[in-house]
């Protein structure tokens, strides 16, 4: 019989694969908190497991991993990990400390099918991964660190609500007090926007934020910068996310990457003013990050300072991201595609 990867499994799925091997109840609480409370790799660790019961254990499950290939580190902090998967793909993950907060940026996808124009995660698509795979980010960047995850964004490689599944069982995970214990505040979602799988969040009963990628107001510049957006338009999208917003009661985020000469102008500042206006929302702006191979290239200070400005002066909620990792090329996807070549 093929083993399975344990952490591939939600706590009620433990609890039953156990009982069927005639554990006891307990037991599935004290390995869940090894394999997230105290970031156990093997089950040899679990010291207040039985010889028996570890054996009982190894004959059916292994514990999933990843391992590090690269680890950067920038001069504000910011780190970046390469990892590689059991099929040797790679993913990364970014670690960003600030005053009082440590955010991981994890991945939920080995590439992404949405080829944004932008972004260098979109050049390939292999695989979904597992929500071992997922978890283990958090398990090993502590591990490695040695530091606490207070917040996780779902803003890595990949587009998290095409892996649905996967995603929101690793979030109940993150979410849960015998996991991780991350807050459902403390946890976002980044979307292109994919509708179905919106409406599907929505009645899932999660406190978790949710960021849309909007980076145009109009239908064809997205379809430009984003080609889903042929398949899920914004006259479509909008309506989906005034009812996830009704159903959830939770305000939304609209991302907007700053693209000189494409989407920076002051026109554009109005029309993501009125946009953002019909909703309960916020903007949260990020100028782009120069990448070889693109033709895209940042604002200037100004321009960006003008873009904010007018947003603010038409009365919108809005944040500049600030830029961190610059000097590690930690822009999605930029150290996984380095190292493919």
């Amino acid at each position: 019989m093929e083993k399975q990867d344990i952490k591939n499994l939600s706590f009620t799925e433990l609890k039953m694969d156990l009982s069927t091997l005639g554990f006891a109840p307990y037991l599935a609480t004290q390995i869940f908190s090894w394999l997230y409370k105290k970031g156990a790799n093997s089950f040899e660790v679990m010291s207040d497991i039985s010889r028996k019961n570890i054996s009982r254990l190894e004959e059916k499950f292994y514990v999933g991993g990843l391992s590090l290939v690269k680890r950067l580190k920038s001069k504000d902090g910011t780190e970046k990990f390469l990892f590689e998967l059991a099929d040797r793909e790679t993913i990364e993950a970014v670690f960003i400390p600030a005053k009082g907060r440590n955010t991981l940026c994890l991945s939920s996808q080995a590439g992404c099918k949405f080829k944004c124009s932008f972004c260098a995660s979109g050049k390939n698509f292999v695989r979904n991964l597992t929500v071992s795979e997922i978890t283990s980010q958090l398990s090993e960047i502590t591990n490695i660190t040695g530091k606490a995850v207070t917040n996780v964004v779902f803003m890595g490689i990949g587009e998290p609500l095409d892996n649905y599944d996967n995603v929101l069982k690793a979030i109940r995970i993150l979410n849960s007090s015998g996991g991780f214990n991350i807050g459902a505040r403390r946890i976002t979602i980044s979307s292109c926007g994919i509708i179905p799988q919106i409406e599907r969040l929505s009645d899932e009963g999660l406190q978790v934020e949710l960021s849309i990628s909007l980076h145009a107001v109009d239908n064809e510049l997205r379809c430009r910068l984003m080609p889903v957006n042929k398949k899920y338009p914004l006259d479509k999208l909008i309506p989906s996310l005034a009812r996830y917003i009704e159903k959830t009661d939770r305000q939304i985020t609209f991302e907007y990457v700053l693209i000189k000469g494409v989407n920076d102008g002051l026109n554009d500042a109005d029309k993501l003013s009125k946009l953002s206006s019909t909703l309960n929302s916020k903007v949260n702006l990020i100028v782009f990050n120069a990448q070889d191979n693109f033709s895209c290239q940042p604002p200037d200070k100004e321009t960006v300072s003008a873009f904010k400005g007018r947003l603010i002066k038409n009365g919108t909620f809005v944040t500049l991201r600030q830029a961190r990792g610059e000097d590690i090329s930690a822009a999605c996807g930029q150290l996984r595609t380095a190292h493919s070549g």
